[in-house]
């Protein structure tokens, strides 16, 4: 019996945590296994090609959000090449209403929850079919919990399975080469919250693995030079000594690895703080889900906690320098208006996190939200990801407004490569909320959101919109977006909007005076570039003062950057 676990991605740089777990969940048994991974971007029929090259007698399809589309006309399409290949779906997207789903779909099979001892019983089964030629001198398949089932015109159903111990869950990496992918690690199972929006509330209870477990895992990835591990906790601090072991052990740990974390901020003590005031520059991510700063909503969706208590937290995290936060924000939250929302966007951007992940409610099939559809008069679209259109107390056009600020601030601040030109701006509107929307009404006018645009266009545009829509000169703009842009590109060349006076005779005596000085050696890579105001003294004190000044760009850090004036008094 060959079975072959399809995981198809949100992008090629992520990984499939959970069909790794099926298959090291049966490494023991005698089948053959194989896992296929894709994305999203991959054309469906060369999916079909090579999932159908193997000739598999089982397919299992991971069924998420994100994916439910691709996995329907993937499994459509296996079916009508051979009938004969039962196909399994399991997942989040598929593990509520299982019935109605494998009666409007093809397929045989769906896995309710959580996968691993169903799968393992229904490998059992098939391999005593397989073995025994018969169904009837084999355990029936009613036996097995967890698992919904076509039985000739009806949908059978065995009943839920109990959670499982997750310590008996195997670790799902060996020998693969993830150096270029974002690799998923579990290390609890569960939310302490019942945040209503959330399908991670309809499960109570969080378990842990073993915390000496976790330590050698994470050495094996790190070890393997991983790039990136990302927890699917959806809590990793909910048991703060739990999070603390781990914390310390990996700060202590030598590595390159960044490792990426969903907290709850508030909950953070001060021996976390303590711990995580030792970590090294990029050893972690912090994921911190603000979602709202107005209490009545934050009230509205079951999560009992006040900003004040997670900005100051992010703020200490902030304070230690080496660990970049993400704050996340909701927008179309119950009884949450465009005002309210704007007032919440304003309140994250004040603690000036690395990132801030501003999402759209979606209306999850079996989250508590959906019992109150009615009451908030939301509309959603009724196709994945089932994302909110309008509510009683917000409307579709301001939904969109929000998705050109989203945009805005996703491609801007998030990038973290024009911050000084988004201190220039920000400081002259009222809020920053007011920045990135006129922004965004700036693009959608010309025409910027419907077609692509070059990367140097997106330094380009800053001198439009000044100049088209606050009406002002741009000489010290153009030398604040020449700063950015040569801290992030390449050097040598720079965009026609912008200024460069070189003097080669004079770079060559720049470079003479820093080498005796000690500034830099012989094998220092350098670019050095005059700049006709004090860009430092704008970015330290927030003065524009015309004065020549050069600066020298290290090619090799783009945080190393001097001001070498003073060489040529």
């Amino acid at each position: 019996m060959k079975v072959t676990l399809v995981g198809i991605n949100a992008k090629y740089i992520h990984s499939n945590l959970a069909v790794r777990y099926l298959k090291s969940y049966t490494e023991n048994l005698d089948y053959e296994c194989e896992i296929m991974e894709f994305s999203i971007n991959d054309q469906i029929e060369r999916i079909l090609e090579e999932i159908l090259k193997n000739k598999p007698d089982i397919v299992v399809l991971s069924c998420y959000i994100w994916n439910i589309d691709y996995i329907k006309a993937v499994a459509s399409l296996i079916k009508l090449v051979d009938s004969k290949i039962e196909i399994i779906y399991g997942g989040p997207e598929v593990s509520y209403d299982c019935e109605a789903f494998l009666t409007e779909n093809v397929g045989d099979y769906v896995i309710e929850g959580e996968g691993e001892e169903t799968y393992k019983e229904f490998i059992n089964w098939k391999i005593s079919c397989e073995k025994n030629k018969t169904l009837s001198d084999v355990s029936s398949i009613q036996n097995i919990l967890g698992l919904y089932y076509r039985d000739n015109c009806k949908i059978g159903y065995n009943g839920k399975r109990p959670l499982m111990d997750i310590n008996k869950v195997v670790f799902p990496y060996s020998e693969e080469i993830f150096t270029k992918k974002i690799v998923y690690y579990e290390a609890s199972r569960g939310c302490p919250f019942s945040c209503k929006y959330c399908l991670s509330s309809t499960t109570h209870g969080v378990r842990f693995l073993n915390t000496e477990r976790v330590k050698k895992e994470l050495k094996f990835l790190a070890d393997k030079k991983v790039q990136l591990i990302k927890f699917v906790d959806r809590t990793f601090n909910c048991n703060p000594k739990f999070a603390a072991e781990i914390w310390e052990y990996l700060i202590n740990m030598k590595c390159e690895t960044t490792f990426h974390f969903e907290i709850s901020a508030d909950l953070l003590n001060k021996q976390e703080l303590d711990i995580l005031s030792k970590a090294p520059k990029g050893r972690f991510q912090f994921e911190v889900g603000v979602q709202t700063t107005n209490p009545l909503v934050l009230n509205n969706i079951s999560r009992f906690v006040t900003f004040d208590e997670i900005k100051e937290k992010v703020s200490k995290v902030k304070e230690i320098g080496t660990i970049n936060q993400h704050l996340d924000l909701i927008a179309g939250l119950p009884g949450e208006n465009y005002e309210s929302f704007k007032e919440s966007f304003n309140d994250v951007y004040s603690i000036h996190a690395e990132v801030i992940q501003l999402g759209f409610l979606k209306l999850l099939k079996g989250s508590d939200m959906m019992n109150e559809v009615s009451m908030w008069g939301m509309v959603y679209a009724p196709y994945p990801p089932y994302e909110i259109l309008k509510t009683r107390d917000i409307s579709y056009e301001e939904l969109v407004r929000l998705k050109r600020v989203e945009k805005m601030v996703d491609k801007y601040y998030n990038s973290q490569k024009f911050s000084t030109i988004l201190k220039y701006f920000v400081e002259k509107f009222n809020t920053p909320f007011e920045f990135y929307y006129e922004l965004g009404l700036f693009f959608y006018q010309k025409g910027y959101l419907s077609r692509k645009i070059s990367s140097v266009d997106y330094y380009k545009i800053f001198i439009e919109f000044n100049e088209e829509k606050l009406k002002e000169e741009s000489f010290a703009l153009k030398e604040i977006v020449k700063y950015d842009y040569l801290k992030y590109n390449k050097k040598k060349w720079l965009p026609t909007f912008l200024i460069r006076e070189s003097n080669k005779e004079l770079e060559r005596n720049i470079k003479m005076k820093m080498l005796e000085n000690n500034i830099i050696n012989n094998e220092s890579d350098i670019h050095i570039e005059k700049f006709t105001i004090n860009i430092l003294d704008y970015l330290d004190n927030n003065n524009i003062c015309k004065e020549d000044q050069y600066l020298v760009y290290d090619i090799n850090n783009e945080e190393n950057i001097k001001d070498i004036t003073y060489l040529l008094m």
